[in-house]
C-alpha cells in the first residue's frame, strides 16, 4: 500500500464510523477510476477532473454518503450519476446479495464507467445512459438512492422511486453551495436529516438545473 493511501485511510478511520465502508473503498483501486495524468493523486482526499467537465467525489465524501446509506447487502440501489464508476465500485462490494442499478447523462462516461466495472468485475452493477426522467422509474422502486450532483431541492420523482423504509442520500442547494441530505421515506411521507456541506457539479434535469 502507497504512502498516500495509508495516510487516507488512516484520517478516514478518524471520520467513519462504518468498517464495511472503509474495508469496500480500501479495496477499489482508486487510481483506475482517474485520467492517467492525475493517477498520482488518486488518494488524497480531493476532488478530480474526470473530463467532460465532471469530477470524480474526494474520498469523505464518497465515505460519507456511502454510511449514510446504511446498507446492509442485500439491498437494490439506485445511483444517478454514474461519473467514472468509483462510488459504484464501492457500493457493488457494500451489496453482497444485491444490485446496483447506475445512471450517466454523458455517454462517453457512461461508456467508460462501464467497461471498466466489467473489466474490474464488478457485477453486480447495471450502467445505463440517463434517460429524460431523473433515475430509473422502470427499474424501481429502490432500497436505497445516491445522487452524485446537486439538485435545488429534493426532487418528487426520485423520493417516489424510493421503497417505504428507503434511504436517499443527494446534495441539495445552489449551483455553488450545497449540503448533503438524508431522506428518509416513510409511510407518513418523508424524513430529512442534514449530514454537512459540500460542493458538486449540478444534476441536469426538469426537477433540477436547466443544462446550460
Amino acid at each position: 500500500m502507497s504512502d498516500a493511501k495509508r495516510d487516507l485511510f488512516r484520517k478516514l478511520k478518524g471520520k467513519i464510523r462504518s468498517k464495511a465502508v472503509l474495508d469496500a473503498m480500501e479495496n477499489v483501486p482508486r487510481e483506475r477510476f482517474v485520467p492517467p495524468e492525475v493517477s498520482h493523486l488518486a488518494y488524497l482526499d480531493i476532488p478530480l477532473p474526470i473530463g467532460a467537465g465532471q469530477t470524480i467525489s474526494q474520498p469523505f465524501i464518497v465515505a460519507m454518503m456511502t454510511e449514510a446509506l446504511e446498507l446492509c447487502g442485500n439491498e437494490r440501489v439506485l445511483e444517478v450519476g454514474t461519473g467514472s464508476g468509483y462510488q459504484a465500485a464501492v457500493l457493488s462490494r457494500l451489496l453482497h446479495h444485491g444490485h446496483l442499478i447506475t445512471v450517466e447523462r454523458v455517454p462517453a462516461l457512461q461508456e467508460r464507467a462501464e467497461a471498466l466495472l466489467a473489466e474490474l468485475g464488478y457485477n453486480n452493477v447495471t450502467v445505463e445512459l440517463a434517460g429524460p426522467t431523473l433515475g430509473a422509474p422502470h427499474h424501481g422502486p429502490f432500497d436505497a438512492i445516491i445522487v452524485t450532483a446537486a439538485s435545488p431541492q429534493v426532487p418528487d420523482s426520485l423520493v417516489s422511486q424510493l421503497a417505504i423504509g428507503g434511504r436517499m442520500v443527494i446534495p441539495v442547494g445552489t449551483r455553488e453551495d450545497q449540503e448533503l441530505v438524508r431522506v428518509l421515506r416513510t409511510e407518513e411521507g418523508i424524513s430529512v436529516r442534514w449530514l454537512g456541506p459540500c460542493r458538486f457539479v449540478p444534476l441536469i434535469g426538469t426537477e433540477a438545473f436547466p443544462d446550460r
